[in-house]
């Protein structure tokens, strides 16, 4: 009946009300963070097709900056281009482009059979993940559509706290007896501190589950969940593994311009430059850290969580701290897409 992406909190509240006051799931369409599918597109909406935005076709290759094939290499002289003087109107309010606006991507099928059309699909996804300006997204699937309704708005920092604060049991369901969970190994010891990455890497998916907004947990509340894995967990023997998220540094970052960071449709908010409208202040991680470190018990708090160098750069003090007092052996850093091998494979 209907998809929920995402961490969910939002989507699995608001249809839990919906349905306990007696409305049917058929009905409840509209749901951010939720898809469904549909025969065609909901009533009162308008559609734009996805080739007005972005035109599908393979990319030109990027001159090298120091090869001899770039322009005007010959020194042959280049006319310029004439221009013709345009009147400028003065044009009245208009809505906002993207309430109760949907964009028709190409159909599954014409998207499975080319890879230019796939990555075309996958360019308007991502320019639509601003919970503050995205639009809905529908495509066709044989005979039906599926209806992408667009992302929850992010959690404040008390929203996180709350969900954070849920009397969770840190242990594998029962179901599973005495089996071997990998998973369960690896995030054992590790504290979860932020959702959500700005560094728009177009192999990700986590901009599509948690978004560009950082949402970030309050220092209490990280502080809690520390102690509270040194007094209850079994086995714990006082190393933290990992006090991280998406990416290890990028906790209480996010946009200065509470205007821009509503309708911005910038893929990365670091690349290929960082935004100046980017808080890249490492304080606030700094100051947890240390707090962390502090607590009575905790032998060891490591990092490994990948690390953001890009932005880690703009404040070495919290190289610093990290090299000093957090890295394991082994700096962790995610540096596949500079590497050819890797990408190679992608």
């Amino acid at each position: 009946d209907m998809l929920m992406f995402g961490n969910g909190e939002r989507p699995l509240v608001e249809v839990a009300h919906r349905l306990a006051m007696g409305e049917p799931i058929s009905e409840i369409r509209d749901v951010r963070n939720t898809a469904i599918i549909v025969k065609e597109a909901l009533p009162g909406w308008s559609g734009v097709d996805s080739t007005r935005l972005d035109t599908p076709g393979k990319i030109d290759p990027i001159p090298h900056p120091y090869g001899e094939d770039l322009p005007c290499a010959d020194n042959k002289p280049v006319a310029p281009k004439k221009q013709e003087a345009k009147a400028v109107t003065v044009q009245p309010p208009r809505p906002k482009p993207w309430e109760k606006t949907y964009v028709l991507l190409p159909s599954f099928e014409k998207v499975k059979g080319d890879k230019v059309l796939y990555a075309h699909a996958s360019r308007i996804l991502h320019h639509e993940t601003n919970p503050g300006c995205a639009r809905a997204l529908m495509q066709k699937h044989g005979d039906r559509y599926v209806w992408i309704n667009p992302p929850a708005i992010p959690l404040s920092t008390e929203e996180m706290d709350s969900v954070f604060a849920l009397p969770y049991k840190r242990v594998p369901h029962p179901a599973y007896g005495n089996a071997r969970i990998p998973a369960y190994e690896m995030i054992r010891f590790s504290v979860n501190i932020m959702r959500g990455c700005f560094g728009g890497c177009s192999f990700c998916s986590i901009t599509e589950h948690e978004g560009r907004i950082i949402q970030s947990r309050s220092e209490d509340s990280i502080i809690n969940e520390i102690e509270a894995i040194r007094d209850t967990v079994p086995g714990f023997t006082g190393v933290i593994s990992d006090l991280g998220g998406p990416t290890a540094n990028m906790y209480m970052l996010r946009c200065k311009s509470p205007r821009a960071e509503q309708t911005c449709r910038r893929l990365s908010c670091v690349y290929p430059d960082i935004c100046p409208h980017m808080d890249t202040n490492h304080e606030p991680t700094i100051n947890l850290y240390r707090r962390a470190r502090d607590l009575k018990g905790i032998k060891k708090i490591l990092i490994a969580s990948g690390v953001r160098y890009d932005i880690a750069v703009e404040d070495p003090r919290y190289i610093k701290e990290l090299a000093t007092h957090h890295v394991g052996g082994y700096l962790k850093i995610a540096p596949e897409h500079t590497e050819e091998g890797p990408l190679s494979k992608m």
